[in-house]
């Protein structure tokens, strides 16, 4: 009996494998959108020679189970910046629109709104759960590695199998929108001034309706002001050589990634650089950086200074801080290396 799963994926396999013949060893999210179609739509087809299998809604429901797989690599991207991290799902929060994983190795933000589409994955023996959005676009890959626990994996897909699939339905996620210009920049740099902690800063934001590359240049430059795009790669080959500890956040619309610690291994590739660990690989093409900021924020625990990279639309590519916890001051080496980089002092 003919399904769905056939009269969508047949057509689609067909387009994805005369792609490929022409363009081999390219990536399923590039060729998706060659095809002028979802990286989703190509899982569900099968495409590549996959298996996929289709999971019950909601993805809530999945997540909070993620730790059963014992350890495994977890991937989170944006178009420009790639973010993965090997360790186990801990202390795994997961509410209707907004959650939380806090474990030492995977440290996530989740935000619920729009995620839809949950697929299990066996891409020749590569094991992974992967969470799409709406519109198909991948939110958040878990991927199986050696020392994972391969019956906790198949428990956790027979569990939430669909019964009942049916094809995966696209729809619009449309972005949020913030105005580009500060009517009241006195006022927001009040605000700011009176922060007590670095997560009051989207409520700031949210208050004033301004985008973050707004209030970045509408604030004073004691507070954020740009630098070269340079700064990035001088930065982390900068933490490499000190022994810095710090903490990378790298996400989309659904989900932020951070890592925490040191990093010893560099590597430029073409247009990407990459931070290349055992439990930590950072990929990003520093090509699509359109301006670089140095941010200065106030807390009770005394400033906190952060690298932020973004596009020529205002979209952040990644952020970079030091190392520390809640309640703990910033780390001096981190702080002194980033006022190094500014040619404009920074509020102390």
């Amino acid at each position: 009996m003919t399904t769905e799963f056939d009269t969508h994926g047949q057509p689609l396999r067909a387009r994805y494998d005369a792609y490929l013949a022409e363009n081999p060893k390219t990536r399923i999210r590039t060729v998706a959108g060659a095809l002028g179609v979802s990286e989703m739509e190509l899982v569900a087809a099968g495409c590549g020679g996959i298996q996929s299998t289709l999971l019950t809604e909601p993805a809530q429901d999945i997540f909070k189970e993620l730790g059963t797989l014992g350890t495994v690599r977890a991937l989170t991207r944006n178009e420009w910046c790639v973010h993965e991290r090997n360790g186990r799902y801990e202390d795994i929060r997961a509410g209707k629109s907004m959650g939380i994983v806090v474990g030492p190795d995977i440290d996530l933000r989740m935000f619920f709104t729009d995620w839809k589409y949950t697929f299990a994955v066996n891409d020749g023996g590569r094991r992974s759960i992967q969470f799409f959005d709406r519109a198909g676009m991948a939110i958040h890959k878990v991927f199986c590695l050696e020392e994972s626990d391969l019956a906790g994996y198949q428990a956790l897909v027979e569990k939430f199998t669909d019964a009942d699939p049916q094809w995966p339905r696209t729809e619009p996620v449309e972005p949020a929108v913030w105005r580009d210009e500060v009517d009241q920049p006195d006022a927001l740099r009040e605000h700011w001034l009176g922060m007590k902690d670095t997560h009051q800063f989207f409520a700031m934001l949210k208050k004033f309706n301004v985008s973050r590359l707004a209030a970045l240049g509408a604030v004073g430059s004691d507070l954020a002001q740009k630098v070269s795009n340079d700064v990035v790669e001088a930065m982390l080959h900068a933490v490499a050589d000190r022994d810095i500890s710090f903490m990378c956040f790298v996400g989309n619309h659904g989900l932020i990634q951070i890592h925490s610690g040191p990093i010893k291994k560099l590597l430029r590739t073409g247009q990407w650089f990459n931070v290349l660990e055992p439990h930590f690989n950072l990929h990003l093409d520093t090509t699509v950086i359109d301006s670089t900021w140095i941010v200065n924020k106030p807390t009770s625990e005394g400033w906190v200074t952060s690298i932020e990279c973004y596009t020529k639309d205002g979209e952040m590519i990644a952020q970079f801080f030091g190392a520390r916890k809640p309640g703990i001051p910033e780390l001096t080496s981190w702080r002194e290396l980033l006022v190094g980089y500014c040619p404009i002092p920074l509020a102390a």
